[in-house]
């Protein structure tokens, strides 16, 4: 055999392999290929979204947070501020209610105090009568005199 009509049936089917691969193999393949190439695209374009969309809820949920913590204090400061009226309020009503008990105290002590002087005096005049009548149903004696008004003091 002659080498240049090897080379050309070599050349031939060469040429021929490589037509059958563009035309059948060559398509499928670069399709398929494009194919995996977009969806990478995608999922990179996807998860580029996903971080940003990651970003701003974390920016959210900060301010959020933020916002619930500002209102948190601020009912706890509301919180606060109505115990101590709470208990102003109840200083406010204990000190009424004292005065109020030590008035009816002092009350009741001064008709007591009143109660007592009129004893007193009922005595005392019950005394002077009774050592009048001491004093008139005896003779006028000014020893005898002495001692029974020494007596009514006595009694006083």
């Amino acid at each position: 055999m002659n080498i240049n009509a090897s080379l050309f049936v070599q050349m031939v089917v060469f040429l021929l392999g490589a037509w059958v691969t563009m035309k059948y193999i060559w398509p499928p393949l670069i399709h398929a290929i494009e194919e995996r190439q977009k969806k990478i695209a995608d999922g990179l374009a996807a998860a580029n979204k996903g971080e940003k969309a990651l970003a701003v809820a974390t920016e959210q949920g900060q301010a959020i947070e933020a916002a619930a913590r500002a209102r948190a204090s601020t009912i706890v400061a509301d919180g606060e501020k109505r115990a101590l009226a709470i208990v102003e309020d109840a200083k406010a009503q204990a000190q009424v209610e004292a005065d109020r008990i030590i008035e009816s105290a002092k009350a009741e002590a001064d008709v007591q105090v009143q109660r007592a002087r009129d004893q007193l005096r009922d005595q005392v005049a019950d005394l002077a009568v009774q050592g009048a009548e001491q004093i008139l149903a005896r003779e006028v004696d000014k020893t005898v005199h002495a001692q029974l008004l020494d007596q009514l003091k006595a009694k006083l």
